[in-house]
């Protein structure tokens, strides 16, 4: 009989999330029976999430062990995989401080969690710690897989493969899988018959092919239907999630510019680039419906839900959910069993895309079984989006840069080359957004930025 493994949850007081991926391990035969090490600084939300999780693994029939770590190398301990979600500065006080100092410089966000100021901000408070996890797996766990989904994904990703290339890691996001059940939600068809190869960087990839299954067995292209349906007015549906503000125009309209369709939500891509964002111009935020300020909104709506559905679950005698879109649980039983399965990864660029600097993060299909994670090679991407995804590569190589050789220059050169803020700012004025959002953040940020 085989082994169960050990999965170390690093961040777990993020209930919600824990919840999502958990139910999915213990529906699987080959996990079910695994020890969860649940780990967090919080011992608050990690005893809630515990009580989450037992109602879980006994909901669904799992006969694992538990176990609470406010330590995070005794969680780490012998572990076989490592999920990693967490947020350094959680929304009070850091994401708050990313939005209101940016805004205060003339420079409005809609997430700013991937690029941007805000972006770049968290990444300086967040690749410390994901280097601190690597330093622990080398010395108690060397042979895991880490699982990592904290943003800024690439950034993040990138750090940690140039300064470990020795842990095996993975950036996971659902931006790919979320959107092609969105796309088949808006042409009313069933997302399990499409088919589709996507590929670029996180949060701005595209489908480079996305076709939909006939009833005689054949695939047509999809895009024709989906512009057709866009046209019309029949694209796109009300969101799913039931939030008015984010009505995915700023995607279909670049979709029609560009051929093919982009992965991320309107309201991330809204500030990837330089078009849609600009002081003066509420002309553009009506047209393309950019929810402005929509992180800091979603995260006061979230911390409300939250606390209702904790009271629901704390009483409910059991707790059964539907399959979350996210890929552990699917990764962990390929590795694990060697069923062989395909998710989108973020990984390092070598040889995967031609046309993207090598050594870049970029987000591809990977094959996953007892041999590991192996992604697979797209050749050279269309140079319109190769060009786009530059722009925010630019961003990415500087920062890395900045935090492996602790240099404050590249922070202001990274903020310079965003594309929304050059958009925005002036050199200068992007050198003061700069220096306040670092003194803003005090302890939050690495030592070396404020010598």
């Amino acid at each position: 009989m085989m082994t169960a493994p050990k999965i170390t949850f690093i961040g777990a007081g993020s209930t919600i999330f824990v919840k999502n991926i958990l139910g999915d391990v213990f529906h699987r035969e080959a996990l079910k029976s695994a020890h969860v090490a649940l780990m967090d600084i919080d011992e608050t939300r990690l005893e809630e999430s515990h009580i989450v999780v037992r109602k879980l693994m006994d909901s669904a029939g799992a006969s694992g062990r538990i176990t609470c770590h406010t330590h995070q190398k005794a969680a780490l301990q012998d572990a076989d995989f490592v999920v990693v979600a967490f947020q350094i500065g959680g929304y009070e006080p850091c994401t708050v401080t990313d939005f209101e100092v940016c805004k205060r410089h003339g420079l409005e966000q809609t997430i700013a969690d991937t690029l941007g100021p805000g972006g770049i901000m968290r990444a300086l408070r967040t690749i410390p710690h994901l280097w601190r996890i690597c330093e622990d797996m080398t010395e108690v766990c060397p042979k895991a897989t880490m699982l990592n989904y904290v943003n800024p994904m690439a950034m993040n990703t990138w750090a940690m493969y140039a300064r470990y290339p020795h842990i095996k890691q993975v950036g996971l996001c659902h931006s790919v899988q979320g959107t092609a059940e969105e796309l088949a939600r808006d042409l009313n068809i069933d997302p399990t018959s499409l088919r589709y190869r996507c590929a670029g960087i996180n949060h701005m990839a595209f489908y480079l092919e996305l076709e939909r299954k006939t009833a005689d067995g054949t695939y047509v292209n999809l895009y024709p239907e989906l512009l057709a349906a866009y046209d019309a007015g029949q694209a796109p549906k009300p969101n799913i999630h039931g939030n008015e503000r984010c009505q995915n125009i700023v995607r279909y309209e670049m979709f029609k510019k560009l051929g093919y369709f982009v992965t991320e939500s309107s309201e991330h891509f809204a500030e990837y680039t330089p078009w849609f964002i600009k002081p003066g111009r509420e002309d553009l935020i009506a047209r393309y419906k950019v929810s402005l300020d929509e992180y800091p909104k979603r995260c006061v709506e979230q911390l409300a839900n939250w606390h209702k559905e904790l009271e629901e679950y704390k009483t409910a005698e059991r707790i059964d959910i539907k399959p979350s879109r996210e890929y552990a649980s699917t990764i962990m039983n390929a590795l694990w069993t060697g069923e062989p399965s395909v998710i989108y990864g973020n990984v390092r660029n070598e040889g995967l895309i031609d046309n993207l600097p090598q050594g870049s993060c970029v987000e591809v299909a990977c094959l996953v079984d007892a041999n590991g994670i192996q992604p697979t090679k797209v050749g050279t991407i269309p140079s319109h989006l190769a060009a786009m995804m530059q722009t925010n590569i630019n961003v990415q190589t500087l920062l890395t840069e900045a935090i492996l050789t602790e240099n404050r220059d590249r922070v202001y050169h990274a903020a310079m080359m965003d594309p929304h803020t050059a958009a925005v700012l002036g050199i200068e004025e992007i050198y003061a957004l700069v220096d306040d959002l670092i003194a803003a953040h005090g302890d939050w940020l690495p030592a070396w930025l404020r010598r």
